[in-house]
C-alpha cells in the first residue's frame, strides 16, 4: 500500500542529499555535461526545480505544464544560471511542493500527468522521489545506482516493470537490482543482466 506521507519523507531526504552533493560543485562544474545526453548538470537541476512545481501544479489540479514546448523553454532558459541562483531555485521550489502536499487534499484521486496519462495523487510523492534519486545520479558528480536504497530501487523496478508489462519478456530479466534498475530507466547497458533461455534483452519503448 503506498503511504504518501513516508514517501514524502523520503523527497525531503533526497532533496537534502542532492543539495548537499550539488553545493560541492562550481559555476563551471555544473555547466559541464551530465549523463543525460544533450544536457549540462544544470539542465537537470533547472528540470528538477521546474519537476517540483509542476507535480505541485497537478496536485493543484492544474495541468503539469503549460505544454511540452513551454516545458523545454524553461528547463534551457535556466539551465545556465550560476550555481548559487539553481541551488536557491531547487531550495525554494522544494518548500513550495512540501506546503502543496501539507494542504488537505483527497489523497485517492485519479490525477492527470504529461500526455495525459493518470495516476492516483498518493503515488506522487514517489514520483517525485524517483526524480530526486535518478537525477542526482544522472549528474554524475559520485552518486550512483548501487548508492539507492534497496527499497526505492525495488519500488522502482516495480514501477518500470509495471510500465512495460505490454512486453512479457521484460518481466523475466534478472541480475543485481542496480543494474536492473539502470537498464529498465535507460541507464544502463544490462550487460549483467540474464534472460531466461539465453537469449538477447528485450528492446524497451522509450520513457
Amino acid at each position: 500500500m503506498i503511504d504518501h506521507a513516508r514517501d514524502l519523507k523520503s523527497v525531503d531526504e533526497a532533496t537534502e542529499r542532492l543539495l548537499a552533493a550539488v553545493a560541492g560543485l562550481d559555476n563551471a562544474a555544473a555547466a559541464e555535461p551530465s549523463r543525460l545526453p544533450g544536457w549540462s548538470r544544470g539542465h537537470v537541476l533547472a528540470h528538477l526545480s521546474r519537476n517540483a512545481d509542476a507535480i505541485g501544479n497537478v496536485l493543484a489540479g492544474l495541468p503539469m505544464y503549460a505544454s511540452a514546448e513551454v516545458r523545454d523553454a524553461d528547463i534551457e532558459r535556466d539551465a545556465h544560471r550560476p550555481l548559487a541562483v539553481q541551488l536557491a531555485d531547487l531550495r525554494e521550489s522544494a518548500a513550495r511542493f512540501r506546503e502543496r502536499t501539507a494542504l488537505p487534499a483527497d489523497w485517492s484521486r485519479t490525477v492527470t500527468l504529461r500526455n495525459g496519462v493518470t495516476d492516483t495523487a498518493s503515488r506522487l510523492p514517489f514520483r517525485r522521489w524517483a526524480e530526486m534519486e535518478l537525477h542526482h545520479v544522472d549528474l554524475g558528480i559520485g552518486y550512483e545506482l548501487e548508492d539507492l536504497s534497496a527499497e526505492f530501487t525495488e519500488r522502482e523496478i516495480a514501477f518500470l516493470r509495471d510500465r512495460f508489462a505490454a512486453d512479457p519478456a521484460v518481466a523475466g530479466v534478472t541480475g543485481p537490482a542496480p543494474a536492473l534498475l539502470g537498464w529498465l530507466s535507460g541507464r544502463g547497458d544490462g550487460k549483467v543482466l540474464t534472460v531466461p533461455g539465453g537469449g538477447a534483452l528485450p528492446v524497451l519503448p522509450g520513457l
